[in-house]
């Protein structure tokens, strides 16, 4: 399993897990972002980032393409990358997944380490070795398992987000806590996110990732087990896409906020969860992302995408992860088209 670091300042724990590994060779994956704001901030008190080669790719979801991976495909092999190299990945979600793709295929395998710059990628992309790029239209339709060497999770990069970037991270930190219980979802709902202090932060950021990596460490490669953290993807994906393709894109943790609620309707139509989760999530996602952007118009485009979603396990049938009670998640179910639609009208007037 990766090794996980939590620290304000994650420099020191870079330059030791490299000293561990033998010095590597480093190659620093970026975005234009955080090339420009945060590589400087590592290099200052990292000599071996201070030396690596930097790589960068455009921000945003919609290069995570298989064009950016073969570019930096191309320009590692320019620079001499050998399989004895280290990739440093430094940025969101995209940079993880992109980054960890490209090193998980490029001579077999090259080892990497991931250090998130957003909440998103803290608590979710960076952890748990799931590499992808997009690909027609769907997100991470090709991709690899591939434990990331160690993750380096700190706050030092997150003062300066953009409340958008904190609350998109809140939505995964929301599924984690209903995953873990009705104790952690009570706590996540009564926490302020967006004028949270550093160090209140830190320690809720280990008890989500610690429920992610408890998951992972159960169900590697998502045979069973860590299909739960798939809990709000299903819908919020199918909003995500659909959102993309109208030019008006919306950040992956609000489209899984937004998920979750649709999640927990049919927890409840389905499976008989209680109201009292539906109706306590359903406030707090509304009170921080605002309605869904959805119409009933939109729902045979939404199947449609759900209905190619890379978890349904049969042709024709949709894959959900549900829940009996906040900590009970049932994996594998399934429901009719009549039942979607009808959880999105309900969550729709919910939120």
């Amino acid at each position: 399993m990766t090794t996980l670091h939590f620290h304000p300042d994650p420099a020191p724990a870079i330059e030791a897990a490299l000293h561990a590994a033998g010095r590597p060779r480093l190659f620093v994956v970026a975005d234009d972002n955080t090339a420009r704001l945060c590589m400087p901030r590592l290099a200052d008190t990292s000599p071996a980032v201070a030396d690596a080669v930097l790589l960068t790719v455009r921000p945003g979801d919609e290069a995570k393409t298989l064009g950016a991976a073969e570019s930096l495909w191309q320009r590692l092999t320019d620079a001499g990358a050998t399989r004895r190299s280290m990739i440093l990945n430094l940025g969101g979600g995209m940079v993880t997944d992109l980054g960890g793709f490209v090193a998980a295929t490029f001579k077999r395998g090259v080892p990497y380490m991931n250090v998130p710059t957003t909440l998103l990628g803290a608590v979710d992309a960076a952890v748990g070795g799931k590499t992808a790029v997009n690909f027609a239209g769907l997100k991470n339709q090709v991709g690899v398992f591939a434990q990331p060497a160690a993750t380096f999770v700190s706050t030092c990069f997150l003062s300066t987000l953009p409340e958008r970037e904190l609350l998109s991270g809140y939505g995964e930190m929301l599924k984690h806590a209903l995953l873990n219980g009705p104790g952690s979802l009570s706590a996540i709902l009564d926490c302020h996110i967006t004028s949270i202090d550093p160090s209140t932060l830190l320690p809720l950021l280990r008890e989500s990732v610690a429920t992610k990596e408890k998951i992972v460490a159960a169900d590697s490669t998502e045979q069973g087990l860590r299909k739960a953290l798939n809990l709000g993807h299903t819908a919020g994906h199918a909003i995500e896409e659909l959102a993309l393709a109208a030019g008006h894109p919306v950040p992956h943790g609000y489209a899984v906020a937004w998920g979750l609620v649709v999640a927990l309707v049919l927890s409840h139509t389905e499976r008989g969860m209680s109201t009292q989760w539906l109706y306590a999530v359903a406030d707090g996602v509304r009170s921080h992302y605002g309605p869904m952007p959805v119409e009933c118009s939109d729902y045979p485009a939404l199947l449609a995408l759900m209905a190619h979603d890379k978890k349904n396990s049969t042709p024709g049938s949709i894959n959900f992860t549900l829940l009996d009670a906040p900590g009970c998640p049932a994996i594998d179910c399934t429901a009719t088209p009549e039942a979607i639609t009808t959880a999105f009208d309900i969550a729709r007037d919910l939120v």
